[in-house]
């Protein structure tokens, strides 16, 4: 029972339900998930506990959304069935007996509540009655899936389906039941309906032209990651060893701000208990972190990579985990990334970077810019969620290394900034003859620089140690995508010349000129006109920025970077 702001009727809709599940006779547990509520919903959960002992209460300190409170709740359960069921009570539990009787009938593995089931009893307003026909038409003809609705709040499933669902699970809040009937039905789970007697209820936050537009586009991304990536089969499956290993979380930082407090809240807030966090500013910062498996390794004004280095070497854990300070991880993290290192050719793993749904609006647009597949290409996985694949190449603000493997490496370079996570990674790969895997569930929130400047001088570092990799180190740089920009601006700059000095020229260079402005335009789109036009703005001076400082690495001796610190995000806001 997820539950948001109900402080004033969770208790007797616990009793209800506590009550109606008692008189059947039958083993249960209710799961009462307090999804980071601000009135006392939590506290009124905990004091029932005392008289009820089949309730079990979970209690999330931020509110992350249904999704991600139905996931904490199955994490406690331990039924070989599992009901969902919404904590207002809007369908109330004595359906659920309908429920099981289909579930036997149809020998299905799920059942949902269907509003447009011929048998359901509906006291629904018109509009929503529209909406939701409107919604079914649209999953019907993207996803296919054999069912008429996917929103009603009670659902049936055995164990066994929402323990192939969950793990694949990437929406948290609006699509969520959407992308878990998507799953299950990839999966050959089988899905029946049952009708539903429904009273319409207002919800607190209602449906407001932006919830719809988040419905749409986390619509289409389900799509997108079920018919084209493939992705949801593509997540391997795997259990954690027995003895889990203890992780070293290294956080390199210049001083204590506001960015490292979050990361080190996101940090303690995982599922995964066994880790160490290491902090290493220029300076002691004075904090009180009130855990003990908090370290300060103050080690002076040096660089990331040297950092990075000294947390190496005084890492207790089997796996050394690299945050940015301005990064945070989600609170599976590293549960998903442990996984992997059950293989023991599997020597690092990593996850996308994504922008915070908190970063201002030109932080955010910042972010929609590296995330546009006209700017990272191939790469975009590293910006948003993508299919699970092997990689060469991994940012260190999310990466999980082996400490016998950074050990046997010596770490980082400390010769050059950035790229020094290029040069492990391509050590890695090629002198371990280990590999690197990514997965999108492994997942940190990465603040961005704001467009215009601070993100084109962010690029711009990016693109000249590229540059520079690619002359030197050609083994994962040497790539035609990273050289696109450059022959962009190439082409730019002679075909103008070329044009002016020869008038026939004049007429495609003019034309492909306003091609590639039409595209980008188009490829920049968004609901909110000025983040479009700001992302247009982006991409085109991201392409000349990046294509310009790829052309000054790649000719470059040396890194022309070589001493430089950090770039906080804070400092050049």
């Amino acid at each position: 029972m997820p539950a948001h702001n109900l402080a004033n009727s969770i208790g007797g809709n616990i009793a209800s339900v506590h009550n109606a599940l008692a008189a059947q006779a039958l083993p249960f547990e209710i799961i009462a998930v307090d999804d980071g509520s601000e009135d006392r919903t939590s506290s009124e959960i905990s004091e029932l506990c005392s008289s009820y002992p089949h309730l079990i209460h979970v209690a999330l300190k931020v509110n992350s959304g249904k999704g991600a409170a139905l996931k904490r709740g199955f994490e406690r359960c331990s039924g070989d069935y599992v009901l969902f069921l919404d904590a207002d009570l809007d369908l109330p539990i004595d359906q659920a007996g309908l429920f099981f009787e289909v579930m036997k009938e149809e020998q299905s593995d799920i059942v949902i509540g269907c509003k447009m089931h011929p048998d359901s009893d509906l006291s629904y307003p018109l509009h929503r009655r529209i909406m939701s026909r409107t919604y079914f038409a649209l999953v019907k003809a993207l996803i296919g899936l054999p069912i008429r609705d996917t929103q009603t709040g009670m659902k049936l499933f055995r164990r066994e389906a929402l323990e192939t669902a969950f793990p694949r699970m990437l929406v948290k809040q609006f699509a969520f039941d959407l992308e878990l009937l998507t799953i299950a039905h990839e999966f050959n789970f089988k899905v029946a309906e049952a009708p539903v007697t429904l009273v319409f209820q207002p919800k607190a936050y209602g449906f407001k032209l932006k919830s719809i537009a988040r419905i749409v586009i986390d619509t289409l991304a389900i799509f997108y990651r079920a018919k084209v990536l493939k992705y949801y089969k593509s997540i391997p499956t795997a259990e954690l060893p027995e003895k889990r290993p203890l992780v070293s979380i290294i956080v390199a930082c210049p001083a204590a701000s506001d960015y490292l407090s979050q990361c080190v809240a996101a940090v303690l807030a995982q599922t995964y208990a066994e880790f160490e966090i290491l902090i290493l500013p220029d300076a002691e910062t004075e904090q009180d972190w009130k855990d003990a498996r908090i370290r300060e390794l103050p080690t002076g004004p040096i660089r990331p990579a040297e950092k990075r280095n000294l947390g190496i070497e005084a890492a207790k854990g089997e796996l050394c985990a690299f945050l940015d300070d301005d990064a945070f991880p989600t609170e599976d993290w590293l549960n998903n990334a442990v996984l992997y290192f059950s293989d023991p050719d599997t020597a690092a793993v990593g996850g996308p970077a994504v922008t915070p749904p908190q970063d201002p609006p030109l932080a955010q647009v910042g972010g929609l810019v590296f995330a546009n597949p006209l700017v990272s290409g191939g790469y975009r996985y590293r910006y948003a969620p993508g299919r699970v694949r092997l990689v060469e190449d991994y940012p260190s603000c999310n990466l999980i290394v082996r400490t016998d493997i950074l050990r046997q490496l010596n770490g980082f370079r400390t010769d050059f900034w950035p790229g020094e996570d290029t040069f492990l990674c391509m050590d890695i790969v090629h002198k371990c003859k280990k590999k690197i895997f990514y997965d999108p569930r492994i997942l940190a929130y990465h603040h961005r620089r704001k467009v215009l400047l601070p993100h084109l001088r962010q690029a711009g570092r990016y693109a000249l140690h590229r540059g520079y990799f690619a002359r030197k180190f050609p083994a994962t740089s040497r790539k035609i995508s990273y050289a696109i920009p450059s022959l962009f601006v190439a082409g730019l700059l002679f075909g103008g010349i070329a044009s002016w000095l020869w008038e026939p020229l004049r007429l495609p260079y003019l034309f492909s000129v306003a091609f590639y402005l039409a595209v980008t335009f188009l490829f920049s789109f968004s609901f909110n006109p000025a983040y479009w036009l700001l992302t247009w703005v982006g991409i085109i001076g991201t392409h000349l920025v990046y294509g310009m400082r790829f052309i000054a690495g790649f000719c470059s001796k040396h890194m022309p970077e070589t001493k430089a610190l950090f770039d906080h995000p804070s400092e050049v806001a």
